[in-house]
Parts: C-alpha cells; structure tokens; sequence
C-alpha cells in the first residue's frame, strides 16, 4: 500500500477527530466514523498503510472464542467481511472452509464444550466433533491423542491487505483524510482538555484522538498520560512450496484452518501450498523482526505428532509478525478516565484483525455517544488496576 503515502503538505492543521494508526483497526475506525458523517476525521500513519501487525498476519476470521465479547465482535467481524465487496466495497479473497480445533485434553475437552454452548446461544453454529468427524475435513491430522474437536463452517480467512486498502478508500469516499508517511511525537492537552497533536510533519489541533496502533499502543498511550498495558510479542508464518499431487487428498482446497489446541500449532491452504505457524512458547516480549529459527525444534516436534506430512514439505516463504498481548489476552477498549477525549482500540492478543469491523462500530458509537451493539465496558483498559481482568482461553 505504498501508494497510499502522501506528501506533508497535505497534513490538515486542524480536524475533529485524529485517529493514530493506518492498520485493519484504525482504517475501520475511520470508515465508520467518516460514515456515520462525522466530518474532518483524519488518520495518521507514520510508515505504509498495514505496515505494522495488520499485513504481517494470518488472515484468520472467526466467532470460536471464549468471552462472550469476543464471540459477538468475532460474528459481527464475519457478518462485515461476509458483505465486505458491497460495504465499502473490496474484494478480499475470504475463503470460509471453517476453524477445527483439536483436542487432547479432557479438561480442555469440557472447556470447549462449556464455549460451544456458549457459542451456539448467541447464535454461532459451532459444534463439538468426533476425532473421526475431524479427520474426514482434515484428512492430514494424525488422530493420536485427540479426543474430540471444535467446528465452526463459518470461520476463514481472507487477505489483511485488502481489507486495509477497503477501509482506507471508504473513509476516504466519505471524506476523512487518511495520510502515510506522517508520524505523531506526542498528544497535547491543556486542563484535561485533548488540544492537538504533534507529528513530524507539523501540529493538528484537535479535541478528539483515538488509539489504534497496536504493538507500539503503550508508548502512544504515554503521551497523553495514560497506561495501555500492551506488549509486543514476535510471531512467525511459513507457507510452503506448492504440494506435490501424491499429497493433495490430504490436503483438499477446502481444509478448514486446523489448530492444534495443546501447541497452537496450525495450518491451512495457501494458494498451492499451506501457510502454518505456531506459538512459540520460550518466544518473550519485545520487538525484534528477525526471522529466528530457535523455535523450528518445537515446531518441527508439534508437526511430527499432529500432521506429519508436512514435514515433507519445502518452505517457500517465511516472514515475521507482531501480536499486541495484554495480560488476560483480550483487548482494551474505552474511553480513558484521565484525559478528554482519548479513546483506545488495542492488544487483540492475535485476534484484531477479525474484529476491527466490529471494533470499527463499537469506537464510532462511543465516540457519537451511542450505546454500541456490543458491550465492551468489561475492556476498559482500568481492569488490571481494579483486579478485574476477564482471560480469553481460545487464542491461537
């Protein structure tokens, strides 16, 4: 998205809004903004649109989670991509073969169903399966140890990129400015009032800033005076080299996006080939974008066991992305207390991108004063002084 970046002078000296951050979740946030017809809404990216976490991601989409949060900005996030060539209007290549979760613990096992039930009274088809039932959507799955599985047909995935660029030409259609290549050194205020921003490229007065930036959201936070407590946390991807035709039946176009729930390990089809990935466990926080093969051991031993013809594969392709971790694994999202107005978006824990359309809503509506669709009071980013965090156990 390099030919979204502009040249300073086009950076407004005033505007009503002024989000930070050019990913999934800041251009969402501006496209309902700008559609909602607030007026003068401007987006700041300091390099590429998507640069940061959104392009460096999975593309997974999905309402299987644990918090009932959660499932209800991962279906809204489904329902949005679903629509998303009509509103605002991108093709995104969303395949929708499904989530599989293995499982090969019995108490992981009464964890999933107790989420399945919870699931399905929202409205989210998502079934527990037999170990049976699993191998016949992912016929490369090595069954040992699994006792049961979780489904839902309706999750997928599709292309972060394209998602970004969609967002960012809907706002734009709706008349929001969205700038690349422009930086924000710090937030001002006067008497708890939000008065501008700074960036390198001149000041923007304004009343309103809103976060969206990620892994970097804690540093941003500081300068308006507020603590976001988000962490970066390196991931990585492979995709392989397209698959031989002796392995194609265990790898049919429609393999669901199957997960390894002890390990984390997954997988899915990638055009010719299969991406996949897994948390690495001795993996500690901070941002170092060196490719590191100190986890192929552990992942290498996670393949072997669950679906070993992978193994056999080359690697094509590798590259290195951001998770924004908080310590319950779920997102802050609100208004802070200490300043008006900063509103914050951030630490997803892996799971932003399949919720920035909802998230998009939910910021728009606390912004207007509307009551979102989905209540998010219980992420406010206050919970871990209160002692009240709320952990997400479905994470990848």
């Amino acid at each position: 998205m390099a030919g979204s970046r502009l040249v300073a002078g086009d950076l407004p000296a005033s505007a009503e809004v002024v989000i930070i951050g050019g990913g999934a979740m800041g251009t969402s946030i501006a496209f309902h903004l700008a559609e909602a017809g607030v007026r003068d809404v401007l987006l700041l990216e300091r390099s590429d649109l998507g640069s940061g976490s959104t392009c460096r991601a999975a593309g997974g989409v999905r309402a299987q989670f644990s918090d009932p949060v959660n499932i209800a900005l991962g279906m809204r996030g489904l329902e949005a991509f679903e629509r998303f060539g009509e509103r605002p209007g991108q093709q995104i290549d969303l395949r929708q073969p499904g989530y599989l979760f293995l499982l090969t613990d019995e108490a992981q096992v009464a964890t999933y169903e107790t989420s399945v039930e919870l699931q399905n009274s929202m409205g989210v088809a998502s079934r527990m399966l037999t170990p049976a039932q699993a191998a016949r959507l992912s016929p490369a799955v090595d069954l040992d140890g699994v006792l049961a599985a979780s489904f839902h047909a309706r999750d997928g995935y599709c292309t972060p990129e394209s998602v970004v660029l969609g967002y960012a030409s809907g706002a734009r259609r709706h008349g929001a400015t969205v700038l690349a290549g422009v930086a924000v050194t710090g937030i001002v205020s006067e008497a708890g009032e939000i008065t501008g921003v700074t960036t390198d490229r001149g000041y923007v007065t304004t009343s309103t800033v809103i976060i969206a930036t990620g892994a970097w959201s804690r540093e941003v936070g500081t300068y308006a005076g507020i603590d976001l407590p988000v962490g970066p946390l390196r991931r990585q991807i492979l995709i392989s080299e397209p698959l031989p035709e002796a392995m194609l039946d265990l790898f049919p176009p429609d393999t669901p996006m199957t997960i390894d729930a002890a390990t984390t390990l997954y997988f899915h089809r990638e055009g010719p080939g299969i991406l996949l990935g897994m948390s690495y466990q001795d993996e500690f926080p901070g941002f170092r974008w060196d490719y590191s093969e100190d986890w192929l051991p552990a992942l290498t031993a996670a393949i072997g066991r669950r679906a070993p013809a992978l193994l056999d594969l080359g690697i094509a392709h590798r590259w290195v992305g951001m998770y924004e971790v908080t310590p319950d694994h779920n997102a802050l999202l609100g208004e802070a207390t200490e300043v008006s107005r900063v509103l914050y978006a951030c630490g997803f824990s892996g799971h932003g991108f399949l919720q920035s359309p909802a998230v998009g809503e939910v910021i728009r509506d606390l912004y207007l004063g509307r009551t979102p669709e989905v209540d998010v009071s219980g992420f406010h980013a206050g919970r871990f002084a209160a002692g009240a965090p709320r952990p997400e156990i479905n994470i990848v």
